[in-house]
């Protein structure tokens, strides 16, 4: 039974700084893409960053050169650093995991974490 289990959500002023993790149990975690999507109140859900086993990476146009994703197989997570935050990036944030063989925003996901950018 795959679980993803995210934290470091929360309120944090503009131009500031936050880390989400995410912690995976129940999958082959070194073989898995892993991903942040995220989903802001009456908007779909659209992703962030999404990290593939060997270290590509891509990011959204609008979080590149602020948002970094990286992961620690050997603690099976992943991580999101989120520096220079705008109030656009307030939404709450999920993790994914998929397989390299399934298509972008299927597999399993977080229960998501709460971030709220605002003075």
């Amino acid at each position: 039974q795959v679980q993803l289990v995210e934290s470091g959500g929360g309120l944090v002023q503009p131009g500031g700084s936050l880390r989400l993790s995410c912690a995976a149990s129940g999958i082959i975690f070194s073989i898995y893409v892993m991903g942040w999507y995220r989903q802001a109140p009456g908007k779909q859900r659209e992703l962030v960053a999404s990290i593939t086993s060997g270290g590509t990476i891509n990011y959204a146009d609008s979080v590149k050169g602020r948002f970094t994703i990286s992961r620690d197989n050997a603690k099976r997570t992943v991580y999101l650093q989120m520096n220079s935050v705008q109030p656009e990036d307030t939404a709450i944030y999920y993790c994914n995991a998929r397989p390299a063989s399934m298509s972008p925003g299927f597999g399993s996901w977080g229960q998501g974490t709460q971030v709220t950018v605002s003075s």
